[in-house]
């Protein structure tokens, strides 16, 4: 959380554009009065007015005008043909989309009814807005990026909104707070997953289920603890059932507002977010404290760690990475493929102990970005070792995130092409290489390959792959490579799946209302704004109506999707090594004050957005930049 990050206040919307929750920040808000009046004084504008937190009603009202002025609730992002002087769009950055402005009471578009940064989370059916507590010339300068004239950000102006963002380390604590509340009111409150590489003795895998306190512990102290290990077989998948569940998945029922109220309270005092973790929160909450919790007098105890954990003493550390590619398999195309990685630890450790390590894998041709949990120390780095410390909060936790490139090629690699022959048969080939350069340990445990067509009915599939098996459902085709217990190490494999895939004919009863009504709104030169406040135009919401249902294609070329593409989405799992080089050597972690504890390491491979988009067809590419 940064350290100089204060909340004035924030909304909790539905899907009816109405305020079900805020929290105002008094002590924040008489902050940014003080701050105004000083900016009036040091800079003798005396035109400049600054903005209170309004009421609900004011700021549900500015955010419907937003909406209908900006097309839906993120805005377009980008200067359009519907774009105003003033508004958001009008200074064509995407980061618009989620750091918004509104104008409350607006008479005139000036600083003094401007609202600013608005960081805007959408979870399920609700928008959560943050404004956080910015400087007053930072409000000036945003609101004169809205007037200005140019697109972008220009070579010749002196501002430009993300140097402005960069300056604001209030926005990354604003983003924090509101996917918190986002998680807590929509119940999907998750620990990350820590596995255990070896299969536990019937003592470790009780301890593991209840949260590895030990039986001795149970009696001693009956603390609530945070999300148990993940037990595991030796390959590294988690054990299923109620106890994992349960404790893997908490949170409220959605807008419980007294229990999001005491969360505040308790999680951002003052407007100040100290500790948002939800299962800290809820412990102290439920349980309190006893006399023998009391802190040590040596050592100041952290706010992620609320309790002093006692019991069996180890730590874990599981590399879970999420491999995101698009296969194109064209010359003048290059294929995409990264890692987005994460360091899941769980440290259970009595009193409050550094724990250090070297963290090995660094290097620049692999890993690109790195960002540590706030308990770490991290000195700068360099070369291919990163040293790195930390006082482990209690639980499963996230130390580390990093984005980095593949060290040994893709994982799946091959082609997919699909043709059609008449409007409802198409035919399709797959030609693919699953683990190619892969040695032992790294073992895929399953490959299933999902042909999607969403705008069309499978009535039937012909054809048999070299190997696997292929299942239908209504709007999709799915080919399972490798579904074995043992799944395959060491070795390569070729896959080829030739056939042929019929659709139901297409349903035409909505096909001139639904061309007519996508064409008044494509088209750039008609008047959004003719719309009354009651039938706004919701652009997004508009047009994932229409991909809903059921339209004529066009031609033969693109029938499957309405404005989109036509792929097949790869998913798979893969156990040992990790992708990107990123390891961690048990022996080398040191415990200070010294105390004997085994270290576990293990490491997770899954795939995520893994496209593979037909080679016979349209699809999308980023634009390189000629040099």
């Amino acid at each position: 959380m940064p350290s100089n990050c204060s909340i004035r206040a924030l909304w909790i919307l539905n899907n009816q554009d109405s305020v079900i929750f805020s929290r105002k920040f008094p002590v924040v808000e008489k902050r940014w009065r003080v701050a105004c009046e000083k900016e009036i004084k040091s800079s003798g504008d005396d035109k400049f007015k600054y903005n209170i937190a309004p009421y609900d009603s004011e700021f549900a009202a500015a955010f419907v005008d937003r909406k209908k002025r900006e097309g839906s609730a993120r805005g377009y992002g980008l200067r359009v043909s519907q774009s105003v002087v003033g508004s958001d769009s009008w200074v064509d950055d995407p980061i618009t989309r989620h750091i918004i402005s509104l104008y409350i009471n607006k008479e005139e578009e000036s600083e003094g009814c401007l609202l600013w940064p608005l960081v805007l989370h959408m979870k399920g059916p609700y928008c959560i807005l943050v404004l956080p507590l910015v400087e007053p010339h930072h409000l000036k300068s945003y609101a004169r990026m809205c007037k200005r004239s140019d697109c972008g950000n220009s070579v010749k102006e002196d501002e430009s909104l993300s140097s402005l963002l960069l300056d604001l380390p209030s926005i990354t604590g604003a983003f924090i707070v509101a996917h918190t509340i986002g998680d807590i009111i929509t119940g999907d409150i998750t620990e990350p997953e820590v596995f255990v590489s070896a299969s536990p003795s019937v003592g470790g895998l009780l301890d593991s289920l209840t949260g590895s306190i030990g039986i001795s512990g149970i009696s001693a102290r009956a603390k609530p603890v945070a999300a148990s290990v993940a037990a595991s077989t030796a390959s590294g998948t988690a054990v299923s059932g109620a106890a994992m569940s349960d404790s893997q998945k908490i949170g409220l029922r959605p807008l419980d507002k007294d229990a999001l109220r005491s969360f505040i309270s308790s999680a951002m005092p003052f407007g100040t977010p100290l500790d948002l973790s939800y299962s800290n929160i809820s412990a102290i909450k439920t349980a309190g404290f006893s006399s023998a919790d009391m802190p040590p007098v040596d050592r100041k105890q952290p706010a992620w760690k609320p309790y002093l954990y006692r019991g069996k003493q180890r730590i874990l550390f599981t590399v879970h990475e999420t491999v995101h590619a698009a296969m194109y398999d064209r010359d003048e195309i290059p294929d995409s493929i990264s890692i987005s990685g994460q360091v899941n630890c769980r440290a259970d450790l009595e009193g409050l102990p550094d724990v250090s390590f070297p963290l090995t894998g660094l290097d620049t041709a692999r890993v690109e970005s790195l960002s540590f949990h706030p308990c770490a120390q991290v000195p700068e780095h360099g070369g291919d070792k990163q040293a790195v410390t930390f006082s482990p909060p209690l639980g499963n936790f996230v130390l580390m995130r990093y984005q980095a490139f593949c060290s040994v090629g893709p994982p799946v690699k091959g082609f997919y092409q699909l043709s059609m022959v008449s409007e409802n048969e198409g035919a399709f080939l797959f030609k693919l290489t699953l683990m190619e350069g892969y040695k032992a340990p790294l073992t895929m445990e399953f490959c299933t390959v999902t042909m999607p067509f969403p705008r069309r009915r499978v009535v039937s599939f012909d054809g048999t792959p070299s190997v696997g098996t292929v299942s239908t459902t209504e709007h999709s085709v799915e080919w399972k490579i490798i579904t074995g217990p043992r799944g395959v190490s060491g070795k390569s494999i070729e896959a080829i799946f030739p056939g042929t895939v019929k659709f139901a004919p297409w349903q035409t009863q909505r096909l001139n209302s639904s061309v007519s009504a996508y064409t008044g709104v494509a088209d750039e030169d008609s008047d959004l704004e003719t719309e009354s406040s009651s039938n706004i135009v919701n652009v997004e919401d508009y047009l994932m109506d229409k991909m809903n249902k059921d339209l004529q294609a066009v031609d033969l070329d693109e029938p499957f999707c309405w404005q989109a593409y036509d792929y097949a989405k790869v998913s798979f799992k893969i156990v040992g090594p990790s992708l990107s080089g990123m390891s961690i050597d048990p022996r080398s972690v040191s415990i200070f004050p010294s105390v004997k504890a085994p270290v576990e390491f293990s490491c997770q491979v899954t795939s995520g957005e893994y496209i593979l988009w037909n080679t016979l067809g349209k699809c999308p590419v980023v634009a390189t930049p000629k040099v």
